[in-house]
């Protein structure tokens, strides 16, 4: 570890995190506008400072015995967990296998991955597009897996609205690895007109870790407007998701990932929104829409184009304690 990282931790912990603590932890993703370092040391240091128990977060490529030994004492001096943050393998899984092995040595927990990095519906035009994207999916974990399966780090791939809640299982009872499963977002789902419970019940089984968030939805004329909004003003079931998970996997560790933007679009109702399904299926689209109506958002959606960034600074940091303090006092995460 350099003299810059020794320097940050030791400011970090002159500073006296909030009230109440949570064992909550956080991802990356959850800041949008400030924008902390993703690397595990300097974002554990960053998450402590604001009263969150434990991370996802990437190793630095230059990450040395030092560093890794770094990562490890401070969440042992601290009570702290982490993830790693990796990319899947494209036909080489020499680095993947070298951030995995560092990983373990650093006292990660397990690993959450992806697929796709972007939108199904936004990524794709056709439905060869997609097949496409699924034969390489394929290609990928099939040499993710036996790595994940010889450091006996558990790997979770994030419903990162790509897969729907019927299509993901397959994904797992394919490789059938006690050391592959899903890393689950309480809300991507929603855009692909999987209802929040729906989708974390048919994950359940495959549980690795999370990515707890809160959705509000509204209508638009194309579809819905889908957003993160703090714990316990949206539309996800959030108690029943925590118990249900921990029954699953007693360990499993809840990490927030909540960010502060403009809603989304979701234009289920255009046709190029199911150019990637074999047709559109008019009973789910039903049904969500009906789901929409019945949830109105209970506050405006948060937004932050036309704020300046001190102002979006200002909104990012309230949703991020309110969420902090609602996880500690409402859904037993202290």
């Amino acid at each position: 570890m350099n003299r810059r990282s020794f320097l940050a931790v030791a400011a970090a912990a002159a500073q006296v995190p909030p009230e109440p603590r949570t064992t909550l932890g956080v991802s990356p993703d959850s800041f949008a506008v400030r924008r902390p370092a993703r690397t595990a040391l300097e974002f554990l240091q960053f998450a402590h400072t604001r009263g969150f128990g434990g991370v996802q977060a990437a190793l630095p490529p230059d990450a040395g015995a030092g560093y890794l030994k770094a990562v490890r004492d401070y969440c042992e001096r601290n009570g702290l967990y982490w993830e790693l943050l990796a990319p899947l393998p494209e036909d080489d899984p020499g680095p993947f296998d070298q951030a995995v092995r560092q990983a373990k040595e650093a006292g990660a927990l397990c690993i959450r991955s992806v697929c796709l990095a972007g939108r199904r519906y936004e990524t794709f035009r056709s439905m060869d597009e997609w097949k496409e994207f699924v034969r390489r999916s394929h290609r990928r974990l099939a040499l993710a897996v036996p790595v994940a399966e010889k450091h006996r780090l558990p790997l979770g791939i994030e419903n990162h609205k790509d897969w729907t809640a019927a299509e993901m299982p397959e994904i797992f009872r394919k490789y059938s690895s006690e050391y592959l499963g899903a890393c689950i977002d309480f809300g991507n789902n929603l855009a692909l007109l999987d209802e929040p419970m729906e989708l974390i019940t048919a994950l359940a089984p495959w549980v690795i870790n999370t990515h707890v968030k809160d959705m509000g939805v509204e209508e638009y004329s194309d579809g819905f407007l889908l957003s993160e909004v703090p714990l316990g003003k949206g539309v996800v079931g959030l108690k029943a998701a925590i118990a249900l998970l921990r029954a699953r996997r007693p360990g499993v560790r809840f990490t927030m990932d909540t960010l502060v933007r403009d809603p989304l679009r979701i234009p289920c109702l255009t046709d190029l929104y199911w150019a990637t399904f074999e047709q559109p299926d008019a009973r789910r689209l039903a049904r969500i829409l009906r789901f929409v109506r019945a949830n109105p958002p209970r506050e405006p959606l948060p937004r932050v184009s036309g704020l300046s960034r001190e102002q979006a600074l200002a909104l990012e940091d309230r949703i991020l304690d309110e969420c902090r303090r609602y996880a500690a006092t409402e859904l037993g995460l202290a």
